[in-house]
């Protein structure tokens, strides 16, 4: 296509890491240019965006819990997939918008990284959403895959190659070779589950109720998945369930280590269960080849050394791991001609 090829000229090709917590957005040759929380303030009752359409991103997660009546904030993705449609075309459109300029006379091409584990409908709904936020051509491409591509494992050669990417609503675990996924598995558990589990140790263990943003931090700052380094402690503020009133306590990081276990355990079954699968070659490689970990979920302390004892192979943590899945569309950006043809794209109808 040469007018495809002009048109490029003239208009930014990008990337989008479209994830629960935080979307991403890379441009072919300048890398990542946007990464912003995936959550959007609206009026109450309605999907009409605030200010003008800019409440979203960090304008947004800065209002989450802390919302008077008449204004709500949305998260549109629950588990990686698309909960609310109106408002996550309204998030793509604000974010298409602000790194396309409002110069240009053509709209991008777009490649979207979903999880592997969702449904065609899910799927229709992602290309869907794009197309009408201002997508030229929409392509997919599966999380695993570009997340080991970001990471920079050797995923076109005849050798397994093991991620797991822990993200905010989904965890994927893909053995890859030649290319293309070999075994995969996909589990609605990850970094929103550590959260919630702190969540529920506090309410439980001091009557304490605490906000997301508040569970986030002490999972930030205290959290760990195995005993590693010195043991720490934190003030932690919320309000009482008993009273009700505002009150603070102090927590270690031994009990919220314990709290994040039964998340931790699902995520490390899904490992097991993926590596059980695999063919004996691609085992055999693993052997050498280790795993590699990466999405917001591999910064926890320590996780690294749970996932080498569970599986007896090593352990590696990506460069950076938040951006892989970005970066890994970004790399996809700059072979669109030779690849699209393994991406189901908007013109697969």
């Amino acid at each position: 296509m040469i007018l495809d090829r002009l048109i490029g000229w003239f208009s930014v090709d990008m990337g989008i890491d479209l994830g629960t917590c935080n979307t991403l957005v890379c441009v072919r040759g300048e890398g990542i240019v946007l990464n912003e929380p995936s959550v959007v303030a609206v009026r109450k009752g309605t999907n009409k965006v605030l200010n003008n359409g800019t409440a979203v991103g960090w304008a947004a997660k800065e209002m989450l819990g802390k919302t008077p009546g008449s204004i709500t904030a949305i998260r549109p993705l629950k588990d990686g997939v698309i909960s609310d449609f109106e408002i996550t075309e309204a998030m793509l459109s604000y974010f298409i918008r602000k790194v396309n300029g409002r110069g240009r006379i053509f709209r991008p091409r777009v490649v979207i990284a979903v999880p592997s584990g969702i449904t065609a409908v899910e799927k229709r709904a992602v290309l869907e959403s794009a197309e009408r936020a201002g997508a030229r051509r929409v392509y997919l491409v599966e999380e695993p895959m570009a997340a080991g591509i970001g990471a920079g494992l050797p995923i076109v050669e005849p050798t397994a190659s093991m991620i797991v990417d822990i993200g905010g609503g989904t965890t994927e675990v893909a053995i890859m070779s030649l290319a293309d996924i070999a075994n995969c598995e996909s589990v609605r558990v990850a970094g929103d589950d550590f959260d919630e589990a702190i969540i529920n140790h506090m309410k439980r263990t001091y009557n304490l109720l605490i906000g997301e943003q508040t569970s986030e931090r002490i999972k930030i700052e205290i959290g760990s998945a195995a005993p590693v380094g010195e043991p720490k402690t934190m003030e932690v503020r919320g309000r009482d369930m008993i009273s009700s009133l505002p009150r603070r306590t102090v927590v270690t990081s031994d009990e919220i280590r314990e709290a994040l276990q039964e998340p931790l355990n699902a995520i490390v079954e899904t490992v097991l269960r993926t590596l059980e699968h695999a063919e004996p070659e691609l085992a055999a490689d693993l052997v050498e080849n280790g795993i590699m970990l990466a999405g917001g979920g591999a910064l926890l302390r320590g996780i690294d050394v749970v996932f080498s004892n569970a599986t007896g192979l090593d352990v590696r943590i990506a460069e950076d791991p938040l951006t892989c899945v970005a970066r890994g569309t970004s790399i996809y950006l700059e072979n669109l001609e030779e690849w699209k043809e393994t991406m189901q794209s908007d013109l697969d109808e």
